[in-house]
């Protein structure tokens, strides 16, 4: 007797994908949340450092949540820095005064999100299965 393995649909194979998309997500306001009050109010209290407060927490739950589904550390790595190179780019335009701290995080949010997507489309023998 022999068997034939078949693979799986295309829309199910989004439906994978889309899954990891938002349990990165949900990763990350967990990360907001839980890791978020740990932080000395100084440093949340300035939009630049706050910016990166809130980059870093979201990267750390959302790099734990990847660890679990067993994604290596480059992936990882490449995922984190989409979260964190909008704020890192935006910057310098804050400090230059061309945007605001509530444009700055605004901003950071809106682009890091189809920049994550991207490097998930990038590297999608790694989502899309």
């Amino acid at each position: 007797m022999t068997t034939t393995e078949t693979g799986r649909t295309t829309g199910r194979k989004l439906a994978r994908f889309t899954g990891h998309y938002v349990e990165m997500v949900a990763a990350m306001i967990i990360g907001m949340v839980a890791l978020g009050p740990l932080w000395p109010d100084a440093w949340t209290a300035r939009p630049d450092l706050g910016a990166l407060v809130m980059a870093t927490d979201m990267s750390v739950a959302m790099a734990a949540a990847m660890l679990l589904r067993r994604h290596s550390w480059p992936r990882i790595a490449e995922m984190s820095a989409a979260m964190y190179l909008p704020f890192v780019v935006l910057l310098a335009p804050y400090w230059l005064g061309v945007l605001s701290g509530d444009a700055l995080m605004i901003a950071g949010h809106v682009i890091m999100f189809p920049l994550m997507l991207a490097v998930m489309v990038w590297r999608r023998a790694e989502y899309w299965h």
